[in-house]
């Protein structure tokens, strides 16, 4: 017995547990791939950077690796703790990346890029990168030794390549000429057309109207073209989804109300002569404990066109981020659609995490995509569960690529638009790149008392689903509108940028049928009008012919007073179907630009960048620099990041925009 029991012995593990951090600020890095040197065993590290993974025994070797960031492979010693700092890489020509294009064996990637190195290309095809790609039909930009190349739809790949040299490989698999970068471009995207607004006459226009906006999809969209070396489609590009990306240090309400109304007056900052008019309202702040119960359906897209790393995966990742915010009063149901729709997980308390986290562990990709089905499915769900004075909501994750039964945005507007007295409201979260359909996402937030999100990447995932948790589920305020009125003694011209899609007449303002958009718990919403005072010589209104058939009587104009505009706003309270209204004058009293507060500043250059963006009319002396030097100087504490973020970005869109590289997908 003791010669056969020789032959087995029990095997153990060790437990290693730390923290990965960035090299240059000491800050941890989230999605980090944590691997065992030899096996499957892989883990992610957390939203702190922080990471607990099982090594067998007789392995002894640990690999970090994270995209933009150099590897390291850190031998096991007698600490169970392993803490690393992981710098920057500055080798990113060593590197082929590539984005739709999939090698033999799929890459796991959390951010927006695929990274394919040049031993896995030498691997699928080993004479070279040319090779490789022959007989890839697509409609792509390859980028080599800093020219733009454009394929012809319908081309294939390797006639382009042939006037390329090889790229030469080394024994250790590096690319040692330059980096060729596939990029596949907007082509399967789809955005609404913007028509920008106009300037207008005060004295035949005196009233602006429009609806509230607070989703943020579109400077993530922005992110995601900027960080794979494009620029975004104009389309791509609202600018008040910009501006209102970012957190703005407003006042809360004070008088008991959801919402109070701030505002602030200087000079544009792309053309002195004219004024810049920010208006910001700021929801309340309610304590987690105090939000009521929730009543929610993840409707997950599960259908092929999600089997990418930065759709299904993330879409994974970000629910359990959000699952872990949840309390035992609120409930989860899972429903997911591919070539139809079923029910995953019925309604189940939210402290069950390791029920609801198992069931969306369980997913995979495959099939067609019946969105349509799904959201039917969904809403009944939600119905089914319906809590009287709760926070009864849809989440839904999608690249919104519908193919199967309704799935137009003429359906998906008229589904939604039918389901939306049922008091049920919908979030949209966007994920994955060149086949979003960014108009479809839009169009179903904004009509169902919702509001979208792009998520590229773990952090903005994060930012979401934790930092602003109760912004994205929670309506302290619906349909909120304001209307603006111009006193033509003082304002020439007007023109409102942004909100192009959420423009009202006059009469919705009181009308309280009307949809508005809605308000979360903490949110701030700013609009911004761009002003020629009275007097100012401009370009843009031009003159017209006095009239053959019919006199014009001059409107009487109050010219004795100060008021340049009134601002008035209504919202309704969650529960209620009334509006209440409240105003507020602004005098023309401008302040000059450089004594305005951060958030004025900060605001304007992300305005002035959305204007370069779409290679805007109004643009006037807008500028990079002047952009990124405002933007720095009104970054102020920026605790999360966001700010310091957008100037890196914004430092790369002007070497783009100044270099004449690729213009999502163009020359």
């Amino acid at each position: 017995m003791l010669i056969s029991l020789a032959g087995f012995r029990i095997s153990t593990c060790r437990t290693i547990t730390g923290t990965v951090s960035d090299a240059a600020d000491k800050t941890g890095l989230v999605g980090v791939s944590v691997k065992v040197e030899g096996t499957s065993i892989e883990v992610a590290t957390n939203v702190s950077g922080h990471y607990s993974i099982n090594v067998p025994e007789g392995k002894d070797k640990l690999v970090f690796r994270y995209i933009g960031y150099v590897g390291q492979t850190v031998k096991i010693e007698k600490s169970n703790r392993i803490n690393v700092l992981l710098r920057a890489s500055t080798q990113s020509l060593n590197e082929v990346a590539i984005t739709g294009y999939r090698a033999k064996q799929q890459r796991t990637a959390m951010g927006s890029v695929s990274t394919v190195s040049a031993k896995d290309l030498e691997e699928l095809q080993p004479t070279s990168v040319g090779q490789a790609l022959q007989g890839r039909i697509a409609t792509d930009v390859v980028e080599y030794k800093a020219s733009a190349y454009r394929v012809r739809e319908n081309a294939t790949t390797d006639k382009l390549l042939k006037s390329m040299p090889d790229v030469v490989v080394d024994a250790n698999g590096n690319v040692t000429s330059q980096t060729v970068k596939i990029r596949g471009n907007a082509g399967n995207e789809s955005y609404n057309q913007i028509i920008e607004n106009p300037f207008v006459n005060p004295l035949n226009t005196p009233l602006s109207t429009f609806a509230v906006d607070v989703d943020a999809a579109s400077y993530g969209n922005f992110r995601r073209y900027v960080n794979s070396g494009q620029l975004p489609p104009k389309n791509a590009v609202r600018i008040e989804e910009m501006i209102n990306y970012f957190h703005y240090n407003l006042p809360q309400p004070t008088n008991g109300e959801p919402v109070a109304i701030h505002t602030e007056l200087t000079a544009a900052p792309w053309n002195a002569q004219h004024r810049l008019l920010r208006i910001g309202l700021k929801a309340k702040n309610v304590e987690t404990s105090k939000l009521p119960p929730s009543n929610l359906v993840f409707l997950l897209d599960v259908s092929g066109s999600m089997s990418d790393a930065n759709k299904l995966p993330l879409v994974k990742a970000s629910m359990k981020l959000l699952v872990d915010q949840l309390r035992a009063v609120d409930h989860v149901a899972i429903v997911v659609y591919a070539g139809d729709a079923g029910l995953k997980l019925p309604s189940t308390p939210g402290d069950q995490k390791t029920v609801i986290k198992d069931a969306i562990d369980a997913l995979n990709a495959g099939g067609g995509t019946a969105g349509g089905a799904g959201l039917m499915l969904a809403y009944k769900v939600a119905r089914e569960k319906f809590i009287k004075g709760g926070n009864n909501r849809i989440i839904l994750a999608t690249d919104g690529d519908f193919n199967v039964g309704a799935s137009s945005d003429k359906d998906m507007e008229q589904l939604i638009a039918e389901e939306r007295e049922s008091g049920v409201s919908i979030s949209i979260l966007g994920f994955g790149m060149y086949n979003l359909k960014d108009s479809k996402m839009e169009t179903m937030a904004d009509k169902g008392h919702g509001n979208y999100a792009y998520i590229d990447n773990i952090t903005e995932a994060t930012k979401s689903m934790v930092n602003e948790f109760g912004g994205t589920l929670f309506t302290v305020a619906k349909d909120v509108k304001m209307q603006i009125e111009f006193n033509p003694a003082k304002v020439q011209a007007y023109r409102l940028l942004g909100y192009e899609d959420r423009l009202l007449n006059k009469e919705d303002f009181n009308n309280d049928k009307k949809l508005g958009g809605d308000m979360g718990v903490g949110h701030t919403v700013t609009a911004l009008y761009e002003i020629i005072p009275a007097g100012v010589k401009d370009s843009f209104t031009d003159s017209v012919d006095p009239l053959k058939y019919q006199k014009v009587e001059q409107k009487q104009v109050l010219n004795n007073s100060a008021e340049m505009v009134t601002v008035k706003f209504r919202y309704k309270e969650p529960d209620s179907d009334k509006s209440k209204m409240e105003l507020v004058a602004v005098k023309d009293e401008p302040v000059a630009l450089a004594k305005t507060s951060d958030d004025m500043r900060f605001a304007a250059s992300v305005a002035e960048l959305g204007l370069l963006l779409r290679g805007s009319e109004f643009k006037q002396q807008a500028n990079f620099a002047d952009v990124i030097a405002m933007a720095k100087g009104a970054k102020g504490k920026d605790e999360e990041g966001y700010r310091a973020e957008f100037i890196r970005l914004a430092e790369s869109a002007g070497l783009m925009y100044t270099g004449n590289l690729v213009v999502a997908g163009k020359k």
